[in-house]
């Protein structure tokens, strides 16, 4: 996509960095589901980037254990590495692209096969992690770095402080939150002051924000990132919910995948959506998003939550 056919509106600053307000998720490339050939999982993110994608979302807990618990060695940090290696190979600008990474959170297996996730956000844990993930991505110092959830076993506050100190140390540049509500980005804002950049939580037409955490953001001045954009792969959904945007894709004659992500970016400029993609179509397609113009009258159609049959 030429940088002519981008919707200016669409473009934010986040973590010091002026890029395209939708991003790249890679959980779809690192978990269960995962594709097959790492070299296709690169491809993928280099899809991405070629179409100017410049804002790559990981966590520590991208991986798949390899035993009931939390995991073996030899896949921990997957998601990571793959990032790393995507960047390392790639043609283009890296110094334009932010990375961002999560701590407090592991994957697990129980002993029926089942995946599933663990917080641990003790403060050691969460700051041993961090420095284990700037390793992995080959950096001094992180770009933005997440609190991935919050670990109702440990007080907010010392998850916050926590990140206060891997800021402090210089292992990360700009803090996030994640998986949070409106309490807790209030208390969050008093411990981190201006390290505190961004917001991630769900937010698409399955789930939209029941809690107002985007208004939070936008009196804030916080960017409110998106996860789980499209409704999400893992967890199932009604399908219906994406029925107007059908209807409305079929207008513009584009996905309604991409019709959804226009309405998201649609919601103020501060918000950033990161889908993702298990093969190179998926991101070019979703990218186009950026350049997409919906009318005020399909916004409206689309805002309106409960379709009439």
């Amino acid at each position: 996509m030429s940088d002519e056919s981008l919707n200016p509106t669409n473009i934010g600053t986040l973590a010091g960095h002026t890029i395209p307000r939708l991003g790249m998720g890679t959980m779809a490339l690192a978990i269960e589901g995962r594709p097959e050939s790492r070299e296709q999982a690169i491809e993928t993110i280099h899809a991405g980037l070629d179409a100017g994608v410049r804002y790559l979302d990981t966590a520590w807990s991208y991986y798949l254990p390899s035993k009931p618990g939390t995991g073996e060695p030899e896949d921990m940090g997957y998601g990571e590495y793959l990032v790393r290696d995507a960047l390392a190979t790639w043609k283009g600008p890296r110094e334009d692209v932010l990375v961002a990474t999560k701590t407090g959170w592991l994957r697990t297996l129980d002993n029926d096969g089942k995946y599933g996730w663990q917080a641990d956000a003790r403060p050691e844990t969460m700051i041993a992690n961090a420095k284990e993930s700037a390793r992995r991505l080959g950096v001094e110092t992180l770009d933005l770095l997440y609190s991935h959830c919050n670990d109702p076993q440990v007080p907010y506050v010392e998850q916050m402080e926590a990140l206060k100190q891997l800021v402090d140390e210089g292992v990360a540049k700009t803090v996030g939150i994640s998986r949070i509500g409106v309490e807790e980005i209030e208390l969050a804002r008093t411990i981190l002051g201006d390290s505190l950049v961004a917001v991630q939580n769900q937010f698409s037409p399955v789930h939209r924000d029941p809690d107002h955490t985007m208004e939070v953001c936008k009196r804030l001045g916080l960017a409110f990132v998106c996860w789980s954009p499209l409704g999400g792969f893992l967890d199932p959904f009604d399908r219906c919910l994406f029925d107007r945007f059908r209807e409305v894709a079929q207008r513009h004659q584009c996905s309604y995948q991409r019709v959804t992500l226009a309405w998201e970016l649609s919601r103020y400029d501060g918000l950033f959506t990161i889908p993702s993609a298990r093969n190179p179509q998926e991101i070019e397609d979703s990218f186009q998003a950026v350049a997409l113009k919906l009318s005020a009258d399909e916004l409206a159609y689309l805002d309106e939550e409960t379709p009439e049959l």
